[in-house]
């Protein structure tokens, strides 16, 4: 038996997708805890997936199922989190002149 990072045991993690070119809500792609949750996120990293941190919202998202949209309810708390990774990426065209 292997022992484990007690932080790695109890960390939970859910991947969202949107496309807002579709106009549906955001849907669960991934989710997890312990291991899985560390590969989520590691994905994520690897992928400049951008992470946001939120035990509370994490605490009801974690129980829906893979695929499902997000509730109507949380939408506006999903709006916020969209606008904080798109507000993280770059704008293109605004880049500087090399």
């Amino acid at each position: 038996m292997s022992e484990q990072d007690p932080d790695v045991q109890g960390r939970k993690a859910i991947a969202l997708r949107y496309d807002p070119e579709t106009g549906a809500a955001p849907r669960v792609t991934a989710k997890g805890s312990g291991l899985i949750a560390e590969q989520i996120i590691k994905l994520a990293r690897e992928h400049d997936v951008h992470i946001y941190e939120s035990p509370e919202l994490l605490e009801v998202l974690i129980h829906l199922e893979l695929g499902d949209e997000i509730p109507e309810a949380l939408y506006r708390a999903i709006a916020e989190v969209i606008a904080f990774a798109y507000g993280l990426k770059p704008q293109q065209g605004n880049e500087p002149a090399s």
